[in-house]
């Protein structure tokens, strides 16, 4: 028997192993850097519109947050904000693809202006954009209005100005957009079972559809928020009970219902952060305020969107199997 060979070929393999292994966890990290310089990217870019337009960067994190979550975002930009070409080039009749002089935009009453000091005033250029946006809001500030009326004025809608309002308290307080991280409502170490009730028809309230997935599991099982995010609402509600509801920065609302009680502390406008404890299962709801025993102890957990102009509910089983 060759020896020699044999200890070459154990060689070759170990070492193509080892080569394969270590070239696996380099582009493992290379793409943990990737992903986390562009949101270190965008908080840089937050920063320094900060300082060129003295609005708070989780300010303007918010708003292009928002953006964000009703705007389709082109892959080769930073920023998600979109300006509509009336407002940015105001009356020019000019191909909104176009290069302009911020000099000749201002004369045409459109609010597009130069943020990388080229002369230009391009909507589609991320400092641009969000330099824009600062100075927008910099500007209505001056002539006496609050940041809610100013973002119910340029989107004309009251619920983007709560909406942006809530993610800049989010970013203010974890210091950061990446916010993407999530967790299982009930700890591992709990006892539950669940499966698939989308659609499922309820009596309860009429004629409706189950709009969520039922967790169940014994009375006082800590349930845990799957987000970063913060408490929109909690209190009783003649369908859910002792229910919270939880928005966070990627616009999807989280509801969790029919609890036992509230974790110390929860109240509305408190930051949570996944795996935190915010309530206890139990069985309460269908009828008036401390109704309970209807119905086995379970999490509803729902999962509703907003897109800007209405919100709907859509199947978080999915979701839930994943975080799982």
């Amino acid at each position: 028997m060759n020896y020699s060979r044999t200890y070459r070929l154990s060689f070759a393999i170990l070492f193509t192993c080892l080569f394969f292994i270590f070239t696996g966890y380099s582009i493992l990290a290379e793409e943990d850097d990737e992903e986390f310089n562009e949101y270190d990217e965008r908080v840089n870019l937050y920063k320094k519109t900060e300082n060129l337009t003295s609005i708070p960067w989780y300010y303007l994190a918010a708003i292009d947050q928002y953006e964000r979550n009703i705007n389709e975002v082109d892959d080769e930009r930073l920023t998600g904000i979109q300006f509509p070409d009336h407002k940015w080039f105001g009356q020019l009749a000019f191909d909104s693809e176009t290069e302009h002089l911020e000099s000749v935009i201002q004369l045409f009453d459109g609010i597009g202006k130069d943020g990388n000091g080229n002369g230009y005033a391009d909507p589609n250029n991320d400092e641009d954009a969000l330099y824009t946006m600062g100075m927008y809001v910099y500007e209505q500030l001056g002539n006496g209005k609050t940041y809610d009326e100013i973002f119910e004025l340029f989107y004309g809608r009251e619920k983007a100005a709560k909406l942006i309002n809530q993610y800049a308290k989010v970013f203010d307080h974890f210091q950061t957009v990446d916010l993407h991280e999530r967790a299982f409502p009930i700890p591992e170490y709990h006892n539950y079972s669940y499966r698939s009730t989308w659609g499922a028809g309820r009596g309860y309230g009429g004629n409706r559809i189950h709009e969520g997935t039922d967790i169940f599991a014994s009375y006082g099982t800590p349930v845990r928020s799957v987000s970063y995010g913060i408490v929109e609402i909690m209190g009783w509600n003649r369908y859910g009970g002792w229910r919270v509801g939880i928005r966070d920065t990627q616009n999807i609302y989280h509801y969790y219902a029919h609890l036992n009680g509230f974790e110390d502390g929860i109240e509305e406008g408190t930051m949570v952060e996944p795996g935190e404890v915010i309530g206890y299962v139990g069985s309460s709801g269908y009828g008036p305020v401390g109704t309970s025993g209807k119905f086995p102890p379970h999490l509803h957990y729902g999962m509703y969107r907003y897109n800007g102009e209405h919100e709907w509910a859509f199947d978080p089983y999915p979701s839930l199997r994943r975080w799982e």
